[in-house]
This record gives C-alpha cells, sequence and structure tokens, in this order.
C-alpha cells in the first residue's frame, strides 16, 4: 500500500469560500483578512494578529518592527527549518545557535545565559512538532536580561504548556499556513501579539510602509496615505485568507484525529528498543503537526530508503541549521558544536501523520516500519 506522506484535507467549505471571495472585489488584503486575522486573534485569545505572506516574512518583519538589525545577535535552536535563521539573517542580524532537549528537540534553556552577550537583542525557540518550550522559564530569561521574546510556532497553532498558549508570554508569535501545516492556505503566515504599538508597526511594515491598507483607501471615499516607515510586500491576501476562515472551527476535531493517530503510533513504536521517541512533557498539549521518531544512529538513510520501498512517504524534519554548507562557509560552524541536535538530526524521521489518513494506512505506515527495522 502506497502511504502519502501528507494530504491536505480541505474540501467543499474552503472551496466554496475562495468561489465567494472570488465573486466579491478583494483578491488582496481586504476584508477577508480582516475577519481571519479577528477569528484567529479569538481563538489564540491574543488581542492582534497581523496576516503575512508566509512564517518567514513574519519573523523578519517582527525583527524589523522591533529595531533588531546590523551588529545584533538573536539566540535561536539549530534544530529547525533553516528559515527561522535565515530571518535573522535576513533582518542583518547575527544567529546564534544553543543546543537543544534530549528529550524534545526544544531550545535547551539550561543553556541559553551561557549564549547571552551584550549584542543579543532576541531569543527565538521554535516549537518543535508541535510540542511548546518551556515558554514560563524562557519569559523569566528575556525579562531579566531585558531581551525580546519572538516565538516560532510555525509547527504550534493548538500547542500550550503550564497554561500558557502561543503569543501569551512573548513579545510575538509567529505562525506558518504553508502546504502541510494543521491550518494551510498552501503558503500563509501570521504574527499574534498582544502589544498595539508592535501590531501598528507590523501592520504598517507588510505593505511597503504605507499607513493605510487597500481595504481603507477604496472601499469609501478616497483618502490619501503616507508611508511613515520603510517596508516590505509580505502582506496576507484574501484568497489565503478564504482557504484559512473555514478551517478554524475545524481546528478542535482536526488535532482530535491527529491525537488518535499519535496515540496508535505511540502504542505500536514506544516499546520497540531499535527507535527513539521525542517525549511529550507533563502540562503540555501537543498540537501534533508532526509525528517524528530516531531511527538507529548511523541507519536513518536506510531507514529512509526502506521506507520508501515499501510505498511510505517520509520526510527529515530536521538537518541541523549550523551543518548546512552556507552556515558552514560563512560562520565556521562545523560538526561537534551542538551534539544534542546533531545526534536528533541524524536520526530524525517523519512518518504520514494528517487527518484523513485511514486506520488501514496507519496500519501499513506501522507495518512498514516494523520489517524495515528487522533488517536495518
Amino acid at each position: 500500500m502506497k502511504v502519502e506522506f501528507f494530504r491536505h484535507s480541505l474540501g467543499k467549505d474552503e472551496e466554496q469560500s475562495l468561489i465567494d471571495t472570488l465573486r466579491g472585489v478583494f483578491l488582496t488584503s481586504g476584508p477577508v483578512t480582516r475577519e481571519f486575522e479577528k477569528a484567529f486573534g479569538e481563538y489564540l485569545d491574543c488581542r492582534h494578529v497581523i496576516g503575512t505572506y508566509s512564517c518567514t516574512t513574519a519573523l523578519f518583519l517582527c525583527l524589523k518592527a522591533l529595531g533588531i538589525g546590523a551588529g545584533d545577535e538573536v539566540i535561536t535552536t539549530p534544530m529547525t527549518f533553516i528559515a527561522t535563521a535565515n530571518a535573522i539573517l535576513e533582518a542583518g542580524a547575527h544567529p546564534v545557535f544553543v543546543d537543544v532537549e534530549r528529550s524534545t528537540g526544544n531550545l535547551d534553556v539550561q543553556q541559553l545565559s551561557g549564549a547571552v552577550t551584550e549584542r543579543t537583542k532576541a531569543i527565538i525557540p521554535v516549537h518543535l512538532y508541535g510540542h511548546m518550550c518551556d515558554m514560563r522559564r524562557l519569559s523569566d530569561v528575556a525579562r531579566a536580561r531585558g531581551l525580546y521574546l519572538i516565538e516560532d510556532a510555525a509547527h504550534c497553532v493548538e500547542g500550550a504548556r503550564d497554561g500558557v498558549r502561543p503569543g501569551q508570554l512573548s513579545d510575538a508569535a509567529c505562525f506558518s499556513f504553508y502546504a502541510t501545516k494543521n491550518l494551510t492556505a498552501g503558503e500563509g503566515g501570521a504574527v499574534a501579539t498582544n502589544h498595539p504599538e508592535l501590531a501598528e508597526r507590523l501592520f504598517i511594515l507588510r505593505s511597503h510602509g504605507m499607513d493605510k491598507a487597500a481595504a481603507d483607501r477604496y472601499t469609501s471615499a478616497y483618502r490619501h496615505w503616507d508611508m511613515p516607515l520603510l517596508g516590505y510586500k509580505a502582506n496576507m491576501f484574501d484568497l489565503q485568507a478564504a482557504l484559512l476562515l473555514p478551517q478554524i472551527g475545524k481546528i478542535a476535531d482536526k488535532l482530535k484525529e491527529r491525537t488518535r493517530i499519535r496515540r496508535r503510533y505511540d502504542e505500536a513504536f514506544s516499546d520497540n528498543p531499535l527507535l527513539g521517541l521525542p517525549q511529550t512533557l507533563d502540562g503540555t498539549a501537543h498540537a501534533g503537526h508532526l509525528y517524528t521518531v530516531w531511527a538507529p544512529a548511523g541507519k536513518r538513510d536506510a531507514f529512509l530508503a526502506g521506507l520508501n520501498r515499501e510505498g511510505i512517504g517520509v520526510a527529515v524534519n530536521y538537518r541541523p541549521v549550523h551543518l548546512m554548507h552556507y552556515y558552514r562557509k560563512q560562520f565556521g560552524f562545523g560538526p561537534g558544536m551542538y551534539p544534542v541536535a546533531e545526534e536528533i538530526g541524524e536520526r530524525t524521521v517523519s512518518l504520514p501523520f494528517y487527518p484523513g489518513l485511514k486506520d488501514e494506512e496507519v496500519e501499513a505506515v506501522i507495518a512498514a516500519v516494523q520489517r524495515t527495522l528487522s533488517v536495518l
């Protein structure tokens, strides 16, 4: 049986929402984008949401809005997609990596203080796979050191930890609506924040620095606009928002479906001595974005190849950022600098995991994993 790594679950509701928007006036940022921003903010219990073209642009805009740039350092994790660190570079700042927890793959808060210098301006934790970082401790460190805290919550729309949700203890939380995300528009992103001044700057920065959006300029008598800041082309548009809006009401049901699949995988794999599994720590509500296992040391690529031969779609989330060619060449990073991230990066394999995955497909994945492990 062939099992795709991912299949979206967009249906008639999303199709109708898109058609309705196409029949309306606005295709760019307009009333549907505003409606999505309001609905997503209510879901997150955050006062302000600013839709962006992607999570990468959301991270970049946050750094620029907070005045972070040349000469500044931003601490983040090497166990993430390259976009997290790339956004720091694109803002003109310098990424500083801190190794990760062996149990979760998230940034190790205990190692954080040793990475802070007089040039450090911000911390970007990443809620890997959908498991939230320890935001209470991170917030304490950030406040004590006078640092901004920006969450990369690309995996973590539904997550919570110790009663805290994304955006509630940070300056801002950034989300992704990429093709494989729990909420998807193919591409898209958003920033959630409880800080009105930051929200206003983000609103201006996302559309070239203009102080009025298209909907404000053209839905009534024409009003002149000004450019108080040098901005960027980074806005969400109504076609993206049209796909996202109907999904908000389905978040809980989709999470239940993924949780059911995750429990079946856990049941099948938790006692297998050849596999490692990231832990879900006490007090954590896992967002369930990815189901990732850690293959036997030194045998990950053979494991990938075996699963592919079995017809199982797989992915690697992630190889450590600091070992990418550009980062090695540009900054002199090399093996051994962040050993836990490197160990995870050499073993990590993500399995098919999404709403709509049929029971027989889940069982086919489990059987393929077990057969492949038996011959490694």
